[in-house]
């Protein structure tokens, strides 16, 4: 039995095609998100809508025309963003990505302080910029929420709704917290705060517990999008316990299934599927991190007249039989801060006349990405005694890096493996359907 998984990345968009039988992947395709719209703002991060959806819908049409068998549609994308929509249900702004970083401009109808700063001396909730509520509030605040929105949602659940021609969205609770002013423990909108706070409540979507089918594509179930590390857990770890995800993209994720509700600094205890919960701790700078160094590198070697090259080739080729555990100069990769605060920033520290090396500072740089999610896992064992009975890494960002799976595999004492599709989301898209359908 076949379903199709279909995944709206920052980055990318992916759809595999799921044998749900056989627990395989029978094709997959990844193409280029390309959608970011660059308007002069160094703490902006939007993407054009207009071209994400027909992106993703000529991905889908493509494999549904080779695959006449398919069952069900399962969605999924980044989480945290949102996008607004009018009386009609059709797409009226940008989509306002994860990455977004209005909620830290200081705004004068708060005092001149930040969104983010102003929500947690205000009603002590956790917030970030680039969560859904976090940038609505400072659109609401600044005057620049769209004059005919009457909902928002995030670029998958839109997706969802013009597949099955729905005009207002329904979502997953995976996403619905993700947007922050949101009881994990009870799922529900903290509505009393939402209006407390200057917002309007009706703007809000429905949101289910289920992963509930939508309606009909072409005569084809579609389902409700899981948030992409919900997704990605579903792929990798589907149900199994004391098995910890890490996942390095742009961004990067802990996570561990719990059956009770924990949080602690820094660590959110997220909606899954059937009552339980995804702890997770999340780093603003996994992947990026590494992306930062190449740049440095990038330059270097342009200025040397190589030209504009990427340098991960010859990044992996200078740390090729390092010895990992030498003295070479620590790094904290907290380039844009942390969920808990969004003024830290990276360091370097250590150096010796002996270690100032590129390879050293390779190798600093991934052991400081690796750090950060070990820490989160610490604070979760701390707190739960979950411990590590096996380890998954996902995310091409060690997915592609051998160096970084070792420093893994010791840091966490474990072995780690990695997950069995490349296309992590999307595919746990695609089992998300086949449990709602029970195909």
């Amino acid at each position: 039995m076949k379903t199709i998984g279909l995944d709206i990345g920052t980055t990318t968009i992916s759809a595999v095609v799921m044998d749900n039988q056989n627990h395989s992947v029978v094709q997959a395709r990844t193409i280029a998100n390309g959608s970011f719209i660059d308007n002069g703002n160094e703490w902006e991060r939007i993407q054009d809508v207009t071209v994400i959806i027909p992106k993703a819908k000529a991905l889908l049409d493509e494999l549904l025309e080779v695959h006449t068998d398919v069952k069900a549609i399962g969605l999924t994308g980044q989480m945290h963003g949102i996008l607004y929509l009018n009386d009609e249900g059709r797409c009226i702004s940008p989509l306002y990505t994860w990455q977004d970083g209005r909620g830290d401009l200081p705004v004068d109808a708060l005092g001149g302080v930040s969104t983010v700063a102003w929500i947690r001396g205000t009603f002590d909730l956790p917030a970030a910029a680039g969560f859904g509520l976090v940038t609505n509030l400072y659109h609401t605040k600044t005057g620049q929420v769209p004059a005919d929105a009457k909902c928002m949602c995030t670029a998958e659940d839109y997706l969802g709704m013009l597949l099955t021609g729905r005009s207002r969205p329904l979502i997953h609770s995976s996403n619905a917290a993700s947007f922050g002013f949101y009881d994990s423990k009870n799922g529900c909108f903290l509505k009393d705060v939402i209006a407390r706070s200057g917002m309007d409540c009706s703007m809000l979507p429905e949101v289910t517990d289920a992963v509930a089918v939508l309606g009909e594509y072409h005569g084809i179930p579609v389902t409700v999008a899981l948030g992409d590390n919900q997704a990605s857990f579903m792929g990798s770890v589907g149900m199994e316990e004391e098995c910890w995800l890490l996942n390095v993209g742009t961004g990067g994720q802990s996570s561990v299934l719990s059956d009770t509700f924990f949080e602690a600094p820094g660590i959110e205890s997220r909606p899954y599927i059937d009552g339980k919960y995804l702890l997770v701790g999340c780093s603003l700078c996994a992947g990026r991190s590494y992306a930062i160094l190449e740049k440095f590198f990038r330059a270097y070697a342009k200025a040397l007249g190589a030209g504009d090259e990427e340098q991960y080739a010859v990044m992996e080729k200078l740390i090729a039989g390092e010895d990992l555990h030498g003295d070479h100069m620590q790094v904290v990769t907290k380039f844009k801060g942390t969920r808990t605060d969004p003024d830290v920033r990276g360091s370097i520290t250590g150096l010796s006349e002996d270690n100032f090396t590129p390879q050293s500072m390779i190798i600093g740089v991934l052991s400081g990405m690796a750090q950060e999610l070990y820490d989160m896992y610490s604070l979760i064992h701390e707190g739960t005694g979950i411990r590590v009975k096996r380890l998954l890494g996902s995310g091409n960002g060690v997915r592609k890096n051998k160096t970084l799976q070792t420093i893994f595999s010791e840091m966490f004492g474990c072995a780690l493996e990695l997950s069995p599709f490349e296309e992590e989301a999307a595919s746990g898209a695609a089992v998300s359907a086949a449990f709602a359908v029970k195909a």
